[in-house]
């Protein structure tokens, strides 16, 4: 098996799941000259690492060459920074996309599951949201997501290759950056703020622990029927901002109030504001369902965002 993305941090944690599976997989990630390895870090022993970059062909070629399945994770992932550099998404996620099917149609490669996103959908226009909700391009980021999608159905449609498009909608849990929105939360809370920094409170997220976006992204990767489709992965409970930041404050047992931060807000058109999963699709094609609560997930983030300060600045905005 091939992960692409393998050093972030659904990408990481889905190698994790195949390794502890006794799976032989190559990670492929992105090149440093300085050779940050990510989560992949001490992982050289268990795993086949292939660094290089999605733009180019043939380094994706190579890793892709003698992989029976494909996960293609690699993607640019900042909403707010596509606003600053809408081409380098455009040659990251669709280009990207382009590659890793040029090179599966090529060694002919038995499955290729593209790694999407519930920021295609936009703002609810129905709830919940299933997988024929009309694709709303509210930011770059989302368009290029949009792109990448269509041009992997395209290969299926085209030359057969089989392809299997997974929509994960906001995944959270260890491991995640504060570009989001939970670990930029909590990241505040235990360092001791007086005040969480957030832009808008009022729009609604299906957040999604990270267990059960791998569990899945697996669940879809053995289905036959999925090929060729795209299947939502989601809970299908939504919460506010707002109410999310209240209940992180008791979960994390600290005391903050919510303030505007200018500088988290985004453009007003851009903005989605209602997220919510329909999932009986995977449901009812591969028997997955959630295992996590949001309150059991909350906790189980809280609790290494705590114990892994040290990564975070939590006064600082990533964008």
């Amino acid at each position: 098996m091939l992960v692409t993305g393998a050093e972030g941090f659904i990408g990481s944690t889905l190698l994790d799941r195949l390794l502890s599976e006794g799976a032989d997989v190559r990670a492929f990630v992105h090149y440093k000259p300085y050779g940050q390895a990510g989560y992949l870090a001490g992982k050289g022993g268990d795993v086949d690492i292939c660094p290089g970059d999605v733009r180019d062909p043939e380094r994706v070629a190579t890793a892709v060459e003698g992989r029976e399945v494909v996960f293609h994770l690699a993607a640019l992932i900042g909403i707010p920074y596509s606003y600053l550099a809408p081409e380098s998404y455009v040659q990251t996620n669709v280009m990207g996309a382009v590659n890793v099917a040029q090179a599966c149609r090529r060694f002919r490669t038995a499955l290729m599951v593209l790694t999407s996103t519930s920021e295609t959908y936009g703002t609810a226009l129905t709830a919940p949201i299933a997988e024929d909700h009309p694709l709303q391009p509210q930011s770059p980021y989302a368009a290029s997501k949009i792109a990448a999608d269509c041009m992997a159905l395209s290969f299926h449609h085209s030359f057969s290759l089989p392809v299997t498009v997974v929509r994960p909608f906001n995944t959270y849990g260890p491991r995640q950056s504060t570009r989001a929105v939970i670990p930029t939360i909590l990241a505040q809370l235990h360092s001791g703020v007086s005040n969480i920094r957030l832009g808008r409170t009022a729009p609604t997220r299906d957040f999604t622990f990270v267990e059960d976006t791998v569990s899945g992204i697996l669940a879809v990767a053995q289905c036959s029927r999925a090929i060729g489709e795209v299947v939502n992965i989601g809970t299908g409970r939504e919460i506010s901002i707002g109410d999310l930041a209240r209940l992180l404050v008791e979960i994390s047992g600290r005391e903050a109030a919510v303030v505007t931060d200018d500088r988290r807000l985004r453009p007003p058109c851009s903005e989605v504001d209602r997220l919510r999963c329909d999932n009986s699709r995977a449901r009812r094609w591969t028997g997955w369902e959630p295992r996590y609560s949001l309150e059991q997930g909350l906790q189980i983030t809280s609790e290494w965002v705590r114990d892994n300060l040290e990564r975070f600045a939590a006064a600082d905005y990533t964008v």
